[in-house]
């Protein structure tokens, strides 16, 4: 007899390409009524320009899923190794590369 809030087993196929993973240090988020779209990239010093290296999309109901497994594994992760440490002091200021500021146009 299943139990009704027991969790669905999920097999994962996992190519060898997919294996080797992406590395991202910047993400643009942008979002309508209907999807949140993420755009994983790398910010290089000295380089202006970030390719786009994983776009993944998503309905909103997925993105809140997402926020509440990230909350969830940077809290076992910080019970686990400790508290993670945000570079720069000032916790409203970025850190890490950042994109060169955009051009304002006059009205």
């Amino acid at each position: 007899m299943n139990q009704p809030n027991q969790p669905q087993q999920i097999n994962l196929e996992l190519g060898e390409k997919e294996a080797e993973g992406i590395y991202s240090n910047f993400v643009v988020i942008s979002h309508s009524p209907a999807e949140f779209v993420f755009d994983f990239t790398r910010m290089l010093p000295g380089v202006p320009k970030a390719k786009v290296y994983a776009r993944i999309i998503m309905t909103p109901q997925h993105a809140k899923s997402l926020l509440r497994a990230l909350t969830e594994n940077i809290e076992k992760f910080e019970n686990q190794f400790g508290e993670i440490k945000m570079l720069g002091g000032d916790p409203g200021k970025p850190f890490g590369f950042q994109p060169p500021p955009s051009e304002k146009k006059e009205s």
